[in-house]
């Protein structure tokens, strides 16, 4: 899949090949939602580091240390009252929070569809009413992705797959919710003004300190010695710092400096590379694992644990895996 490969860019076996230019200062007061999870506590962190004044949006606070310029405010994104509260004095939103994408949670439709529909239509007017500018939306490949191949597709392309032909209701409700805020680009402020906005489409997103991905105990446990897949089958990833970095240029791009280049139009991003699922996992593996492959399951169990990790991998990876590096850091 094509797209904007961002600067942050690795080898194969894991190695950098080029980093990541460093953010120039933001001066800017910036809303995260969805600020408690791995990637929206990330671009907050960055955010600040450049300079930006931000607030973390989210139910649950971050598992991390919230430094300084950043401030956690407990908000339920489907509490409007509490979404107009939390935007008040910003100039740009970045709507990261979603719900449903893996586990037990794809099996709760009403608040699939409360957190990613009603909860960007909430967004969406809470921008209007404070007179916020700028929206960054953070969508998903899987609007358009609906289990064929897909080579070297681009945005203009690839349009949506039909939302009733869609496996999972989270990609559906991420496909509505898309649709809003491209519909909702150069809407009239409240005070004055127009709303830009723009959708971001990350695949798979993988980094340090990631902690949703994969249970550590199967890791620890061995109990993921084995090899299969299509070796054709390739996709596309993401780092976070590559996510972070693309969020922030977004935003950059919504603002009369920039012409308003990114307003009303959509993005995938991605590292630059494609490789295939299990090639890719295979530094991880060969860091943790002591034991020879094996070809055959003879335990119930396992095989459980096997189909589990398969559909985690292939429909949940908003919140993927370590890199390279960090592997290393990983007890045997």
């Amino acid at each position: 899949m094509s797209g904007v490969p961002t600067p942050y860019r690795r080898t194969s076996d894991g190695r950098k090949k080029r980093r990541a230019r460093p953010l120039e200062k933001i001066s800017m007061r910036a809303v995260v939602t969805g600020g408690g999870g791995y990637c929206g506590y990330k671009l907050g962190c960055a955010l600040a580091n450049a300079g930006a004044s931000v607030v973390l949006c989210d139910i649950h606070k971050p598992l991390w240390v919230i430094p300084n310029g950043v401030v956690w405010i407990e908000t339920d994104i489907r509490d409007y009252s509490a979404i107009l509260e939390a935007c008040e004095g910003a100039d740009c939103v970045f709507h990261v929070a979603s719900y449903g994408m893996s586990g037990i949670e794809q099996l709760h439709k009403k608040e699939i569809e409360t957190v990613n529909i009603n909860g960007t239509r909430f967004i969406l007017e809470a921008c209007i009413e404070q007179n916020i500018p700028r929206l960054v939306y953070t969508s998903s490949v899987n609007v358009v992705f609906g289990g064929l191949p897909i080579e070297d597709g681009d945005e203009e392309s690839l349009p949506y797959f039909p939302i009733d032909k869609l496996v999972d209701h989270y990609s559906r409700t991420k496909s509505i919710a898309e649709q809003m805020v491209l519909a909702a680009n150069e809407s009239p402020l409240a005070g004055g003004g127009t709303l830009h906005t723009c959708v971001l489409r990350p695949p798979g997103i993988y980094g340090p300190e990631e902690q949703r991905h994969l249970p550590r105990l199967i890791i620890e446990r061995r109990l993921l010695s084995f090899k299969f897949g299509d070796p054709t089958v390739k996709m596309n990833w993401i780092h976070v710092e590559n996510f972070v970095q693309a969020h922030i240029l977004a935003a950059e791009a919504l603002t009369p400096e920039k012409n308003y280049i990114a307003s009303g139009q959509v993005y995938f991003i991605h590292d630059g590379e494609k490789s295939n699922l299990f090639e890719w996992l295979t530094p991880l593996v060969r860091a943790i694992l002591t034991s020879k492959y094996i070809n055959f399951f003879n335990s119930m169990q396992l095989q459980l644990l096997c189909a589990c990790y398969i559909l985690y991998v292939c429909f949940g990876c908003e919140r993927s895996i370590w890199n390279s590096q960090s592997v290393g850091l990983i007890p045997a």
